[in-house]
């Protein structure tokens, strides 16, 4: 660039032809980021509606609720990531399309409260807008990739394989809506289709993989962490509410407080204890075992924030449940996450003994937590015996898990 030329910052049209995923210094977007934040508003949603039922003890609705919400947004979120690493160009086209996909979060968002009334109800399943929402996104990933067909010879029959199943599934789910069937079938042409959306991508990549950077997507997992625990806080933040509208500034409301900020804070601590950048640099294979997995630890995070809320509810007395159960409502997503990321270090980097004991004592703790709750503790101070178990972990992992996984990573790197 000569002297005195202004340098050009439009967004004009790119090709699509997919990025160096050897790119260094490779982050997020600030596009990215934004996008992100719109499912704050769905993983907020979901949390209030099932501790909602929760509380009332609904469970089943609750819990299937949370299910079909939670990974109709994260499948959504994971798609868009995956692409935006291996494609993204960052012109006004890819940007104006992304802008359809987080209208279509908004609308999905907007869809959760009828899934859960329906399900209350226990003859059919009001996914309309739900759906509707989340078709679409995946319209627009499915424009997306017939655009890098379009562009790209080398990852065409890749994109088309792509764009191929999202066709597929997103005609299925318009099927659902238009027929509006009973509980039963619902529930088994949604199984169908999430089967069609999850086989899509591993039956794509096979031909040839799309360039994703390793380094990238791990950051981007990552960040989409950061955003659950959010509800964490949030959850925190209700449940502290309640007891000072019930008992003013106590001692107790200072403990829960501290508690629920140390689970939270605990729980991030753990995650990026897994090296996953350099893990799926190692091995590239590895990708759909852990970017799968991961729909089971975002849904455990958002769990543990609206358990939160149900020991708020409890403590107010509007719920209808034991003391017992508005513990296990957070003891419980606490221990599937523990399990998920554990299993995730075996997977990406070895199997290590002291996770393992760690895990496995922090779900000891937990139990304890739910049993003392059973026993008559209140549940402000069985959530402090829950919050050791993620404290513990972090702490010991501290001051003798970071040699093993200091030692680790120089295996994985070597080789």
């Amino acid at each position: 660039m000569t002297a005195g030329t202004v340098p050009s910052v439009a967004h004009r049209i790119r090709r699509m032809t997919g990025r160096d995923h050897h790119e260094d210094g490779r982050t997020a977007s600030d596009l990215e980021l934004f996008f992100d934040l719109t499912f704050v508003v769905a993983f907020s949603v979901a949390g209030v509606q099932v501790a909602e039922y929760l509380a009332e003890g609904h469970y089943r609705t609750a819990v299937a609720g949370f299910l079909f919400s939670s990974f109709a947004t994260i499948w959504a979120w994971i798609n868009f990531s995956w692409f935006a690493s291996a494609f993204d160009t960052d012109d006004w086209v890819f940007r104006v399309v992304t802008m359809v996909q987080m209208g279509g979060v908004l609308v999905l968002s907007l869809g959760i409260a009828p899934v859960f009334e329906s399900l209350d109800s226990g003859d059919h399943l009001d996914n309309r807008v739900l759906v509707l929402g989340y078709v679409v996104m995946r319209v627009a990933m499915l424009v997306q990739w017939l655009r890098a067909a379009s562009q790209s010879e080398q990852y065409r029959r890749t994109c088309l394989t792509y764009a191929a199943a999202i066709l597929v599934a997103q005609v299925g789910w318009v099927v659902v809506i238009v027929l509006e069937m009973s509980l039963l079938p619902t529930a088994i042409a949604t199984v169908v289709l999430v089967g069609v959306e999850l086989a899509g991508p591993f039956v794509a990549e096979r031909r040839m993989p799309t360039p994703w950077h390793p380094h990238h997507i791990a950051e981007r997992y990552g960040l989409l962490a950061i955003i659950t625990l959010g509800e964490g806080i949030v959850g925190t933040a209700v449940a502290l509410q309640s007891v000072i509208a019930e008992q003013g500034w106590t001692v107790e409301t200072a403990v829960l407080g501290l508690a629920g900020v140390a689970i939270t804070f605990s729980l991030w601590w753990i995650y990026f204890v897994v090296p996953a950048g350099d893990a799926l640099e190692a091995d590239r294979s590895k990708c759909f075992a852990w970017g799968y997995s991961h729909i089971l630890v975002f849904m455990a995070i958002a769990a543990v924030g609206a358990g939160l809320h149900v020991a708020a509810l409890y403590l107010e007395h509007h719920a209808d449940i034991g003391a017992e159960v508005a513990v296990a409502a957070v003891a419980v997503p606490l221990a599937v996450y523990f399990v998920m990321l554990t299993l995730t270090y075996s997977y990406l980097v070895e199997f290590d003994v002291l996770n393992a004991a760690l895990t496995l004592a922090g779900l000891v703790i937990l139990g304890v937590a739910v049993a003392a709750a059973a026993a008559g503790m209140s549940v402000v101070w069985a959530l402090v015996v829950a919050a050791v178990a993620p404290v513990g972990i972090v702490a010991v992992d501290e001051a003798v898990g970071t040699r093993h996984r200091a030692e680790a990573l120089l295996r994985l790197r070597s080789g």
